[in-house]
C-alpha cells in the first residue's frame, strides 16, 4: 500500500535499529545517522526566531549541521561558493574527472581516510606535474577538487571532479602563461598521459600505505593481508586501463560557479529524490546514464537503502 512521501531522517528513525542489528557500523557512522535522524527535532533542542520588522516570534528546532544531512547543506554550500568566487579568474577553466577501478572499492570502504587522502594527493600531483612540464604548459596551474563517492543507484563509485585553470604562473610568479586551446578532446594534455601518471602515483601511495601497515583488511578482502595476494592485486591494477575523463571546457568563471552550485556539498541522496515508501520498499529516483539519462525509479528494502547511504559517510 502506497504511503505519503518520506525523508531520509524518517527512514533512519524507523529502520535504523534494524539496520544496526544486521550490519556492523563504525562509531563515526553511528554518530552521523543519529544526528541526521535527530535533525530539527526536540532532541536537538530549539531556539526562538523573531521577525525584525513586526516582532513576530516562533519556536524552531535546531539543525544537526552535519555535512551528510540533506537538510543542512545549503548555507554551508553558499559560504563555500562565495569563498571560491573570490579566487576565480576571468579565464577558461577545464573539467577533469578521475575514477578508480572497482577492484579498489572494498579497500576504500574499510580505509576511507587513508584512501581518499591518496586519491586527492595523486590527482593533484598528477595535474601539477604535467602542468609544470614545458611540453604541456611549463607553469603552476590552479585546481579545485570535489569528491563524489556514489553513483545514481547509491552504490559506491568514487570519483574526483577537478576544475583546472587554463593556464598558470611561471616559477618566478611574475607572468601568466595561457594554455593552448583544448586540442585533446577537452583539455590541453592528452587524457591517456593523465591517466597513466595518475595510476602510477595512486598505486605508489597505496603500496606505501600497505608497507606502513596503514591499511586494514577484513571480511571478503582479509586475504589481502598476505603480501603475495596484495602484490598480485597491484600487478593486475597496473595492467588495467584506468579511466579519466576530460569534459568540455567551462569557458569562464560564471560557468564554473554554476557548476559548483550544482555539484558541491551534495550528499549521496537528497530528500527530493526519495519519492515514497511503498509496500515495505523505499522508492527513489535515479538517472540511468547508460540509457540517455533516462529518469527511473528504484525500489530497495529500507535496510539496504540505509546500507547504501552509509557507504558514503566520510571520516
Amino acid at each position: 500500500m502506497e504511503t505519503d512521501r518520506i525523508e531520509l531522517a524518517e527512514i533512519i528513525r524507523k529502520y535504523g535499529s534494524s539496520f544496526r542489528e544486521e550490519y556492523y557500523i563504525a562509531q563515526h557512522s553511528k554518530k552521523v545517522l543519529n544526528l541526521i535522524s535527530s535533525c530539527r527535532t526536540s532532541k536537538m533542542g530549539g531556539h526562538i526566531e523573531k521577525c525584525d520588522c513586526c516582532g513576530y516570534t516562533k519556536n524552531a528546532y535546531n539543525s544537526c549541521r552535519n555535512r551528510h544531512c540533506p537538510k543542512c547543506q545549503n548555507r554551508t554550500k553558499e559560504k563555500w561558493i562565495n569563498n571560491r568566487k573570490k579566487e576565480l579568474l576571468p579565464i577558461t577553466y577545464y573539467h577533469i574527472v578521475f575514477t578508480l577501478p572497482a577492484e579498489l572499492n572494498q579497500i576504500i570502504l574499510l580505509n576511507k581516510e587513508v584512501m581518499y587522502n591518496i586519491f586527492f594527493k595523486s590527482a593533484s600531483q598528477t595535474l601539477l606535474k604535467l602542468g609544470r612540464d614545458t611540453k604541456h604548459l611549463g607553469a603552476e596551474i590552479g585546481i579545485i577538487s570535489v569528491l563524489h563517492t556514489w553513483g545514481q543507484n547509491l552504490m559506491d563509485h568514487p570519483h574526483l571532479h577537478c576544475i583546472v585553470t587554463g593556464g598558470g604562473l611561471l616559477e618566478s610568479k611574475d607572468k601568466w602563461v595561457e594554455a593552448k586551446k583544448a586540442k585533446y578532446k577537452g583539455f590541453f594534455i592528452h587524457v591517456n598521459i593523465i591517466s597513466d601518471l595518475f595510476k602510477k602515483k595512486f598505486l605508489f601511495y597505496v603500496k606505501k600505505s600497505y608497507r606502513n601497515k596503514e591499511l586494514i583488511f577484513l571480511g571478503k578482502i582479509k586475504e589481502l593481508e598476505k603480501q603475495n595476494t596484495f602484490q598480485k592485486l597491484l600487478n593486475d591494477l597496473y595492467d588495467k586501463k584506468w579511466i579519466t575523463y576530460c569534459k568540455r571546457p567551462f569557458g569562464g568563471a560564471e560557468k564554473v560557479l554554476e557548476y559548483l552550485g550544482r555539484y558541491t556539498h551534495r550528499v549521496a541522496i537528497s530528500n527530493n529524490r526519495i519519492k515514497r515508501e511503498d509496500n515495505g520498499k523505499i522508492i527513489f529516483e535515479w538517472k540511468d546514464y547508460r540509457h540517455k539519462n533516462e529518469i527511473k525509479e528504484m525500489a530497495l528494502n529500507p535496510i539496504e537503502f540505509i546500507r547504501r547511504f552509509t557507504l558514503h559517510i566520510l571520516p
